[in-house]
Protein backbone atom coordinates (compact mmCIF):
# COMPACT_ATOMS: atom_id res chain seq x y z
CA UNK A 1 0.00 0.00 0.00
CA UNK A 2 0.91 3.40 -1.06
CA UNK A 3 0.80 6.30 1.39
CA UNK A 4 -0.40 9.44 -0.08
CA UNK A 5 0.49 13.50 1.13
CA UNK A 6 -0.73 12.89 4.75
CA UNK A 7 1.31 9.43 5.31
CA UNK A 8 1.22 6.06 4.83
CA UNK A 9 -1.91 3.81 4.07
CA UNK A 10 -3.39 2.69 7.37
CA UNK A 11 -3.63 -1.75 7.11
CA UNK A 12 -7.31 -2.59 8.08
CA UNK A 13 -8.69 1.06 8.78
CA UNK A 14 -12.18 0.46 10.06
CA UNK A 15 -11.41 -2.73 12.12
CA UNK A 16 -10.78 -2.80 15.86
CA UNK A 17 -8.32 -1.28 16.90
CA UNK A 18 -5.30 -4.01 17.25
CA UNK A 19 -5.96 -6.43 13.98
CA UNK A 20 -3.20 -5.95 12.71
CA UNK A 21 -0.99 -4.81 15.74
CA UNK A 22 2.79 -6.53 15.98
CA UNK A 23 1.96 -7.32 19.68
CA UNK A 24 -1.38 -9.36 19.01
CA UNK A 25 1.27 -12.30 17.41
CA UNK A 26 -0.62 -11.88 14.12
CA UNK A 27 2.46 -12.37 12.21
CA UNK A 28 4.03 -14.82 14.17
CA UNK A 29 3.79 -18.99 13.68
CA UNK A 30 1.22 -20.67 16.34
CA UNK A 31 2.72 -22.86 18.61
CA UNK A 32 3.08 -26.28 18.45
CA UNK A 33 -0.10 -27.61 19.78
CA UNK A 34 -0.47 -32.21 18.75
CA UNK A 35 -2.89 -34.21 20.45
CA UNK A 36 -3.10 -38.01 19.63
CA UNK A 37 -5.42 -38.11 16.68
CA UNK A 38 -3.09 -35.79 14.76
CA UNK A 39 -0.64 -38.68 14.55
CA UNK A 40 -2.97 -41.03 13.11
CA UNK A 41 -4.65 -38.30 10.96
CA UNK A 42 -0.46 -37.51 9.75
CA UNK A 43 -0.26 -41.46 9.12
CA UNK A 44 -3.50 -41.74 7.23
CA UNK A 45 -2.45 -38.84 4.69
CA UNK A 46 0.98 -39.74 4.09
CA UNK A 47 -0.41 -43.35 3.29
CA UNK A 48 -3.17 -41.35 1.20
CA UNK A 49 -0.07 -40.08 -0.74
CA UNK A 50 1.86 -43.26 -1.09
CA UNK A 51 -1.27 -45.27 -2.41
CA UNK A 52 -1.91 -42.42 -4.87
CA UNK A 53 1.58 -42.13 -5.81
CA UNK A 54 1.43 -46.27 -6.83
CA UNK A 55 -1.58 -45.62 -8.30
CA UNK A 56 -0.22 -43.22 -10.57
CA UNK A 57 3.00 -45.31 -11.35
CA UNK A 58 1.09 -48.35 -12.40
CA UNK A 59 -1.00 -46.56 -14.56
CA UNK A 60 1.13 -44.04 -15.88
CA UNK A 61 4.52 -46.28 -15.93
CA UNK A 62 3.37 -49.88 -16.29
CA UNK A 63 0.08 -49.47 -18.02
CA UNK A 64 -1.71 -52.08 -15.17
CA UNK A 65 -3.36 -50.39 -12.64
CA UNK A 66 -4.47 -52.31 -9.94
CA UNK A 67 -8.16 -51.92 -8.85
CA UNK A 68 -7.92 -51.24 -4.94
CA UNK A 69 -6.15 -47.84 -5.20
CA UNK A 70 -9.01 -46.07 -6.32
CA UNK A 71 -11.01 -47.49 -3.68
CA UNK A 72 -9.02 -47.11 -0.96
CA UNK A 73 -7.49 -43.96 -1.79
CA UNK A 74 -11.33 -42.85 -1.50
CA UNK A 75 -11.41 -44.23 2.11
CA UNK A 76 -8.03 -42.86 3.44
CA UNK A 77 -9.57 -39.68 2.22
CA UNK A 78 -12.76 -39.51 4.15
CA UNK A 79 -10.38 -40.50 7.55
CA UNK A 80 -8.06 -37.88 6.52
CA UNK A 81 -10.91 -35.42 6.23
CA UNK A 82 -12.78 -36.44 9.26
CA UNK A 83 -9.58 -36.86 11.55
CA UNK A 84 -8.41 -33.61 10.57
CA UNK A 85 -11.81 -32.09 10.85
CA UNK A 86 -11.39 -32.91 14.97
CA UNK A 87 -8.06 -31.02 14.87
CA UNK A 88 -9.84 -28.15 13.19
CA UNK A 89 -12.28 -27.92 15.89
CA UNK A 90 -9.56 -28.27 18.37
CA UNK A 91 -7.46 -25.82 17.67
CA UNK A 92 -10.48 -23.17 16.99
CA UNK A 93 -9.77 -22.58 12.76
CA UNK A 94 -13.11 -23.71 12.03
CA UNK A 95 -15.15 -21.36 9.05
CA UNK A 96 -16.89 -18.92 10.89
CA UNK A 97 -18.00 -15.47 10.30
CA UNK A 98 -16.20 -13.61 12.94
CA UNK A 99 -17.94 -9.94 11.99
CA UNK A 100 -20.37 -9.72 15.22
CA UNK A 101 -18.83 -10.76 17.98
CA UNK A 102 -15.65 -8.57 16.93
CA UNK A 103 -17.37 -5.89 18.08
CA UNK A 104 -18.99 -6.62 20.90
CA UNK A 105 -17.70 -6.44 24.69
CA UNK A 106 -15.68 -9.43 25.58
CA UNK A 107 -18.13 -11.10 28.00
CA UNK A 108 -20.84 -10.66 25.64
CA UNK A 109 -18.84 -11.96 22.75
CA UNK A 110 -17.63 -15.14 24.63
CA UNK A 111 -21.31 -15.62 25.44
CA UNK A 112 -22.14 -15.88 22.17
CA UNK A 113 -19.19 -18.26 20.75
CA UNK A 114 -19.88 -20.71 24.14
CA UNK A 115 -23.56 -20.73 22.22
CA UNK A 116 -21.96 -21.21 19.11
CA UNK A 117 -19.72 -24.29 21.01
CA UNK A 118 -22.38 -25.39 22.61
CA UNK A 119 -24.64 -25.53 18.85
CA UNK A 120 -21.37 -27.41 17.22
CA UNK A 121 -20.97 -29.96 20.27
CA UNK A 122 -24.70 -31.00 19.80
CA UNK A 123 -24.62 -31.21 15.91
CA UNK A 124 -20.68 -33.43 15.78
CA UNK A 125 -22.65 -35.69 18.99
CA UNK A 126 -25.86 -36.37 16.64
CA UNK A 127 -22.93 -36.90 13.85
CA UNK A 128 -21.65 -39.85 16.16
CA UNK A 129 -24.54 -41.05 16.88
CA UNK A 130 -25.57 -41.54 13.58
CA UNK A 131 -22.44 -43.07 12.50
CA UNK A 132 -22.49 -45.41 15.58
CA UNK A 133 -26.08 -46.75 13.96
CA UNK A 134 -24.53 -46.88 10.40
CA UNK A 135 -21.65 -48.93 11.55
CA UNK A 136 -23.80 -51.69 12.87
CA UNK A 137 -26.01 -51.45 9.38
CA UNK A 138 -22.96 -51.82 7.04
CA UNK A 139 -20.99 -54.46 9.00
CA UNK A 140 -22.17 -57.04 6.87
CA UNK A 141 -21.56 -54.82 3.41
CA UNK A 142 -18.24 -55.19 2.18
CA UNK A 143 -16.38 -52.57 -0.06
CA UNK A 144 -16.57 -52.61 -4.01
CA UNK A 145 -13.17 -54.24 -5.10
CA UNK A 146 -11.64 -54.90 -1.39
CA UNK A 147 -13.03 -57.89 0.74
CA UNK A 148 -13.24 -55.69 3.83
CA UNK A 149 -16.56 -54.46 5.87
CA UNK A 150 -17.68 -50.74 4.88
CA UNK A 151 -18.69 -50.50 8.63
CA UNK A 152 -14.77 -49.72 8.97
CA UNK A 153 -15.08 -46.76 6.90
CA UNK A 154 -18.09 -45.28 8.38
CA UNK A 155 -16.43 -46.09 12.28
CA UNK A 156 -13.28 -43.88 11.27
CA UNK A 157 -16.22 -41.01 9.85
CA UNK A 158 -17.89 -42.14 13.37
CA UNK A 159 -14.33 -41.79 15.20
CA UNK A 160 -13.91 -38.23 13.52
CA UNK A 161 -17.66 -36.74 14.46
CA UNK A 162 -17.12 -37.94 18.64
CA UNK A 163 -13.69 -36.65 18.53
CA UNK A 164 -14.96 -32.85 17.17
CA UNK A 165 -17.97 -33.28 20.15
CA UNK A 166 -15.64 -33.59 22.07
CA UNK A 167 -13.32 -30.90 20.72
CA UNK A 168 -16.04 -28.59 20.87
CA UNK A 169 -17.49 -30.00 24.19
CA UNK A 170 -13.72 -28.84 25.48
CA UNK A 171 -13.94 -25.66 23.93
CA UNK A 172 -17.09 -24.66 25.75
CA UNK A 173 -16.35 -25.74 29.23
CA UNK A 174 -12.93 -23.64 28.30
CA UNK A 175 -15.61 -20.73 27.49
CA UNK A 176 -17.70 -21.37 30.58
CA UNK A 177 -15.14 -20.91 32.40
CA UNK A 178 -14.08 -17.69 31.02
CA UNK A 179 -17.59 -16.25 31.71
CA UNK A 180 -17.82 -17.91 35.55
CA UNK A 181 -14.24 -15.88 35.98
Amino acid sequence: MSGGPAGPAVPGKGAPPSFFAAEDGFDQDPPIDLAPEDAVTFVAFWALVGIVFFQFFMRYVVNDSPPWTEEISRYVLVGVVFLGAARAVRRRTMIAVEFVHAYLAPRRSNAILAGCDLACAAFYGYGAWLGLRLVGVMQFQPMAVVDLPMSLVYGVVTAGFALMALRAGQSLWRRCRGLAG
